[in-house]
Protein backbone atom coordinates (compact mmCIF):
# COMPACT_ATOMS: atom_id res chain seq x y z
CA UNK A 1 0.00 0.00 0.00
CA UNK A 2 1.30 3.46 -0.88
CA UNK A 3 1.51 6.03 1.89
CA UNK A 4 -1.96 7.19 2.88
CA UNK A 5 -3.23 10.05 5.02
CA UNK A 6 -6.75 9.45 6.35
CA UNK A 7 -8.11 11.44 9.32
CA UNK A 8 -4.45 12.01 10.22
CA UNK A 9 -4.80 15.20 12.25
CA UNK A 10 -5.79 14.23 15.79
CA UNK A 11 -6.64 17.88 16.52
CA UNK A 12 -9.71 17.46 14.29
CA UNK A 13 -12.91 15.54 14.90
CA UNK A 14 -13.59 12.50 12.70
CA UNK A 15 -16.65 10.31 12.21
CA UNK A 16 -16.67 7.13 10.11
CA UNK A 17 -19.62 4.74 9.79
CA UNK A 18 -17.61 1.56 9.53
CA UNK A 19 -20.34 -0.73 8.23
CA UNK A 20 -20.73 1.42 5.11
CA UNK A 21 -17.00 1.43 4.31
CA UNK A 22 -15.69 -1.04 1.71
CA UNK A 23 -13.50 -3.97 2.63
CA UNK A 24 -10.01 -3.56 1.19
CA UNK A 25 -7.48 -6.37 0.66
CA UNK A 26 -4.36 -6.72 2.79
CA UNK A 27 -1.08 -8.33 1.73
CA UNK A 28 -2.27 -11.65 3.23
CA UNK A 29 -4.92 -13.68 1.35
CA UNK A 30 -8.18 -13.90 3.26
CA UNK A 31 -7.49 -10.85 5.43
CA UNK A 32 -9.40 -7.64 4.62
CA UNK A 33 -9.80 -4.31 6.37
CA UNK A 34 -11.93 -1.21 6.64
CA UNK A 35 -9.75 1.88 7.09
CA UNK A 36 -10.87 4.41 9.70
CA UNK A 37 -7.64 6.33 10.35
CA UNK A 38 -4.25 5.88 8.71
CA UNK A 39 -0.89 7.61 8.37
CA UNK A 40 1.60 5.64 6.28
CA UNK A 41 1.73 2.56 4.05
CA UNK A 42 1.77 -1.07 5.22
CA UNK A 43 3.68 0.02 8.32
CA UNK A 44 1.34 2.74 9.52
CA UNK A 45 -0.27 4.46 12.42
CA UNK A 46 -3.74 3.06 11.86
CA UNK A 47 -7.20 2.44 13.24
CA UNK A 48 -9.04 -0.27 11.30
CA UNK A 49 -11.65 -3.00 11.32
CA UNK A 50 -9.92 -6.19 10.15
CA UNK A 51 -11.64 -9.39 9.00
CA UNK A 52 -9.93 -12.79 8.88
CA UNK A 53 -11.53 -15.46 6.73
CA UNK A 54 -11.51 -19.01 8.16
CA UNK A 55 -8.00 -20.50 8.19
CA UNK A 56 -6.34 -17.20 7.22
CA UNK A 57 -3.18 -15.75 8.78
CA UNK A 58 -0.56 -13.03 8.75
CA UNK A 59 3.17 -13.75 8.80
CA UNK A 60 5.02 -13.03 12.03
CA UNK A 61 5.76 -9.32 12.43
CA UNK A 62 7.01 -6.79 14.97
CA UNK A 63 4.82 -4.04 16.41
CA UNK A 64 7.44 -1.34 16.77
CA UNK A 65 5.04 1.13 18.36
CA UNK A 66 2.60 -1.38 19.84
CA UNK A 67 -0.95 -2.42 19.04
CA UNK A 68 -4.27 -2.87 20.79
CA UNK A 69 -7.31 -4.71 19.53
CA UNK A 70 -10.78 -5.84 20.54
CA UNK A 71 -12.19 -9.04 19.06
CA UNK A 72 -15.63 -8.23 17.62
CA UNK A 73 -16.66 -11.74 16.54
CA UNK A 74 -15.17 -15.18 15.97
CA UNK A 75 -11.87 -16.29 17.50
CA UNK A 76 -8.54 -14.51 16.95
CA UNK A 77 -5.41 -16.55 17.62
CA UNK A 78 -1.65 -16.20 17.75
CA UNK A 79 1.17 -18.15 19.38
CA UNK A 80 0.17 -16.68 22.76
CA UNK A 81 -3.41 -18.01 22.79
CA UNK A 82 -6.96 -17.98 21.42
CA UNK A 83 -9.16 -14.94 22.00
CA UNK A 84 -12.97 -15.06 21.61
CA UNK A 85 -15.31 -12.14 20.99
CA UNK A 86 -14.92 -9.14 23.35
CA UNK A 87 -11.39 -10.09 24.40
CA UNK A 88 -9.12 -7.02 24.57
CA UNK A 89 -5.41 -7.45 23.86
CA UNK A 90 -2.72 -4.79 24.21
CA UNK A 91 0.71 -5.71 22.80
CA UNK A 92 3.57 -3.39 23.83
CA UNK A 93 6.14 -1.79 21.52
CA UNK A 94 8.61 -4.36 20.19
CA UNK A 95 6.25 -7.31 20.59
CA UNK A 96 6.14 -10.01 17.90
CA UNK A 97 3.33 -12.35 16.88
CA UNK A 98 1.88 -14.28 13.94
CA UNK A 99 -1.90 -13.68 13.97
CA UNK A 100 -4.35 -16.19 12.55
CA UNK A 101 -7.93 -17.41 12.86
CA UNK A 102 -9.30 -20.92 12.52
CA UNK A 103 -13.04 -20.17 12.33
CA UNK A 104 -12.58 -16.58 11.11
CA UNK A 105 -12.94 -13.39 13.11
CA UNK A 106 -13.30 -9.61 12.99
CA UNK A 107 -11.26 -7.24 15.17
CA UNK A 108 -11.12 -3.51 15.86
CA UNK A 109 -7.42 -2.65 15.96
CA UNK A 110 -5.18 0.35 16.59
CA UNK A 111 -1.52 0.23 15.50
CA UNK A 112 1.63 2.23 16.25
CA UNK A 113 0.15 4.64 18.78
CA UNK A 114 2.31 3.87 21.83
CA UNK A 115 5.69 5.20 22.85
CA UNK A 116 8.63 3.10 21.75
CA UNK A 117 10.03 2.36 25.20
CA UNK A 118 8.88 -1.26 25.18
CA UNK A 119 8.50 -1.21 28.95
CA UNK A 120 4.74 -1.79 29.00
CA UNK A 121 3.50 -5.27 29.94
CA UNK A 122 1.23 -7.25 27.66
CA UNK A 123 -2.44 -6.95 28.64
CA UNK A 124 -5.22 -9.45 27.95
CA UNK A 125 -8.73 -8.81 29.29
CA UNK A 126 -11.19 -11.71 28.76
CA UNK A 127 -14.63 -11.48 27.19
CA UNK A 128 -17.16 -9.49 29.17
CA UNK A 129 -20.53 -10.77 30.48
CA UNK A 130 -23.84 -9.33 29.33
CA UNK A 131 -24.67 -7.21 32.39
CA UNK A 132 -24.76 -3.41 31.89
CA UNK A 133 -21.88 -1.44 33.32
CA UNK A 134 -18.29 -0.41 32.68
CA UNK A 135 -15.29 -2.70 32.32
CA UNK A 136 -11.87 -1.03 32.49
CA UNK A 137 -9.54 -2.51 29.88
CA UNK A 138 -6.43 -0.38 30.41
CA UNK A 139 -5.25 2.52 32.55
CA UNK A 140 -2.01 4.39 31.89
CA UNK A 141 -0.60 7.60 33.33
CA UNK A 142 -3.21 9.66 31.49
CA UNK A 143 -4.95 7.18 29.17
CA UNK A 144 -7.93 4.92 29.90
CA UNK A 145 -9.64 2.32 27.73
CA UNK A 146 -12.99 0.82 28.71
CA UNK A 147 -16.06 -1.01 27.49
CA UNK A 148 -19.43 0.50 28.39
CA UNK A 149 -22.52 -1.67 28.06
CA UNK A 150 -25.56 0.60 28.15
CA UNK A 151 -29.02 -0.81 28.88
CA UNK A 152 -32.11 0.27 26.94
CA UNK A 153 -32.65 4.01 27.53
CA UNK A 154 -29.09 4.19 28.91
CA UNK A 155 -26.80 7.23 28.67
CA UNK A 156 -23.08 7.97 28.73
CA UNK A 157 -21.49 11.37 29.26
CA UNK A 158 -18.76 12.18 26.74
CA UNK A 159 -16.14 14.74 27.73
CA UNK A 160 -13.02 15.26 25.63
CA UNK A 161 -11.58 18.14 27.66
CA UNK A 162 -8.56 16.19 28.96
CA UNK A 163 -6.66 14.68 26.05
CA UNK A 164 -9.61 13.90 23.79
CA UNK A 165 -11.49 10.65 23.32
CA UNK A 166 -12.41 8.01 20.76
CA UNK A 167 -15.58 5.93 20.69
CA UNK A 168 -16.31 2.77 18.70
CA UNK A 169 -19.77 1.19 18.62
CA UNK A 170 -19.34 -2.56 19.04
CA UNK A 171 -23.06 -3.35 19.16
CA UNK A 172 -26.31 -1.39 18.94
CA UNK A 173 -27.06 2.23 18.08
CA UNK A 174 -26.61 5.43 20.06
CA UNK A 175 -27.23 9.14 19.52
CA UNK A 176 -25.58 12.39 20.50
CA UNK A 177 -26.79 15.87 19.52
CA UNK A 178 -26.71 15.93 15.73
CA UNK A 179 -25.03 12.51 15.43
CA UNK A 180 -26.36 8.96 15.04
CA UNK A 181 -23.85 6.22 15.80
CA UNK A 182 -24.66 2.83 14.30
CA UNK A 183 -22.78 -0.44 14.71
CA UNK A 184 -19.05 -0.11 13.90
CA UNK A 185 -19.10 3.68 13.90
CA UNK A 186 -15.79 5.25 14.97
CA UNK A 187 -15.93 8.77 16.41
CA UNK A 188 -12.89 10.83 17.39
CA UNK A 189 -13.50 13.86 19.61
CA UNK A 190 -10.31 15.93 20.02
CA UNK A 191 -9.21 17.70 23.17
CA UNK A 192 -11.42 20.71 23.86
CA UNK A 193 -14.64 19.31 22.37
CA UNK A 194 -17.68 20.24 24.43
CA UNK A 195 -19.18 17.61 26.70
CA UNK A 196 -22.34 15.90 25.42
CA UNK A 197 -24.71 13.16 26.49
CA UNK A 198 -24.90 9.96 24.47
CA UNK A 199 -28.22 8.08 24.54
CA UNK A 200 -29.35 4.66 23.35
CA UNK A 201 -32.94 3.48 22.94
CA UNK A 202 -32.36 -0.28 22.80
CA UNK A 203 -28.95 -0.66 24.41
CA UNK A 204 -25.42 -0.49 23.05
CA UNK A 205 -21.89 -1.72 23.69
CA UNK A 206 -19.24 1.00 23.32
CA UNK A 207 -15.43 0.95 23.36
CA UNK A 208 -14.15 4.28 24.70
CA UNK A 209 -10.55 5.51 24.89
CA UNK A 210 -9.72 8.78 26.62
CA UNK A 211 -6.76 11.05 27.28
CA UNK A 212 -4.47 10.02 24.41
CA UNK A 213 -4.99 12.35 21.47
CA UNK A 214 -2.52 15.03 22.57
CA UNK A 215 0.32 12.75 23.71
CA UNK A 216 2.20 9.52 22.94
CA UNK A 217 0.97 6.59 25.00
CA UNK A 218 3.23 4.97 27.54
Amino acid sequence: MDSLSLHADTRLAALVHGESQPWQPSPSPGVERKLLERVGGEVALATSIVRYAPASRFDAHVHGAGEEFLVLDGVFSDEHGDYPALTYVRNPPGSVHAPRSGPGCTIFVKLRQMSGSGGCPRVVVPAWPEEPGEQRLHRGAAVTVALHRLPPAGTLMLDAQLGGEELFVVEGTARAPGVTLTRWTWWRRPAGEAACLLHTDRGALLWVKRGHLDRAEG
